[in-house]
């Protein structure tokens, strides 16, 4: 029985060295390290994620930078409309009125409304600006103003206070009759003290 359990032992000895095909087993050690398909295909879904959120920032940030320089734009065409609206010597109409004008090689369209406030000689002008290519319902900047007829033209004409009085006096001067001994006394000057007349009982006989 020996040399059968002797036997065994070589025989399983063999076989663990030369492995089942009765060839040598490489070692484990040996073996060239590497990666596995799955384990490249997980990275390359890893950096296109990361490439893909950096074009979308990338893309929002110039989406910001346009649409900033566009309001801006359209900011100074308002103020340029409301401006000129100001300079004319007649007050603009109570309705609403738009056109077109090129600015910074851009089309812009404006549209101008123009309502009568509670003083009369008082209008307010509410201007927006948008790109002439854009819809009718966008506006890229809106501005608000005033146009007022009881104020100095833009010719630089002074104001005429005549009827008015003294700024403060409700229309009335604060100096009382204008004439004094048939001459025009001017306004702001005090009248002058008249003297007694003397009564016919001190004059003498």
């Amino acid at each position: 029985m020996k040399w059968r359990h002797s036997g065994f032992r070589a025989n399983a000895n063999r076989a663990r060295k030369w492995g089942h095909s009765g060839f040598p087993q490489r070692r484990k050690s040996g073996m060239s390290p590497g990666f596995t398909l799955i384990e490249v295909l997980a990275a390359l879904v890893i950096v296109a994620l990361g490439m893909l959120g950096a074009i979308t920032a990338v893309n929002q940030a110039t989406r910001n930078g346009t649409y900033l320089r566009e309001k801006t734009l359209a900011h100074w065409v308002a103020m340029n409309v409301l401006t000129e609206r100001r300079l004319q010597t007649s007050p603009p109409d109570v309705t609403e009125s738009s056109g077109e004008v090129d600015f910074a090689n851009e089309r812009w369209r404006w549209t101008m409304r123009v309502t009568q406030t509670e003083v009369r000689s008082l209008r307010r002008m509410d201007v927006s600006v948008r790109l002439a290519s854009a819809p009718d319902t966008s506006s890229l900047a809106s501005l608000s103003g005033f146009y007022g007829t009881s104020i100095a033209s833009s010719s630089g004409t002074p104001l005429s206070w005549m009827g008015a009085g003294a700024p403060g006096t409700g229309g009335q001067d604060d100096t009382g009759d204008d004439v004094d001994e048939g001459r025009e006394r001017p306004r702001g000057d005090k009248p002058r003290p008249q003297r007694p007349q003397p009564s016919p009982e001190d004059d003498p006989e």
